[in-house]
């Protein structure tokens, strides 16, 4: 069972679009969906991530998930994220992450065919 949540803490730490498998076994990635104010712009991989970011004054950390990809139980990631997060600074990042940025993951258990998909939850 994957989950996407937004992380933000306090000043100085990081913040970022955070991706846990909350189940009780591995998720196997299938495909990935990535969606920039509402057009489909490619998977979660490195091109895409680099047409994302590119424009920004700071380049976020970001993670790819391509198919075939295992997330173990347990196993929590950034798919993109800032190490030193800052309300003032950055108040870019979070809107490219609240409003901006949808990633959709599909994913299957180990026996497969369910077809499941877990994206960010809307503020």
């Amino acid at each position: 069972m994957l989950q996407m949540r937004r992380i933000k803490k306090y000043e100085g730490t990081e913040a970022g679009l955070s991706m846990v498998n909350a189940g009780l076994g591995p998720a196997i990635v299938t495909r990935s969906v990535v969606r920039l104010d509402g057009e489909v712009i490619g998977q979660w991989d490195y091109h895409t991530q680099q047409r994302v970011v590119s424009s920004f004054p700071t380049q976020p950390k970001a993670h790819s998930l391509r198919p075939g990809a295992v997330v173990l139980a347990g196993q929590s990631t950034f798919l993109l994220s800032l190490a030193e997060f800052s309300d003032d600074e950055h108040d870019w990042f979070w809107d490219l992450i609240t409003r901006r940025l949808v990633i959709e993951i599909g994913y299957e258990s180990l026996y497969g065919g369910e077809n499941f998909t877990v994206t960010p939850p809307i503020f």
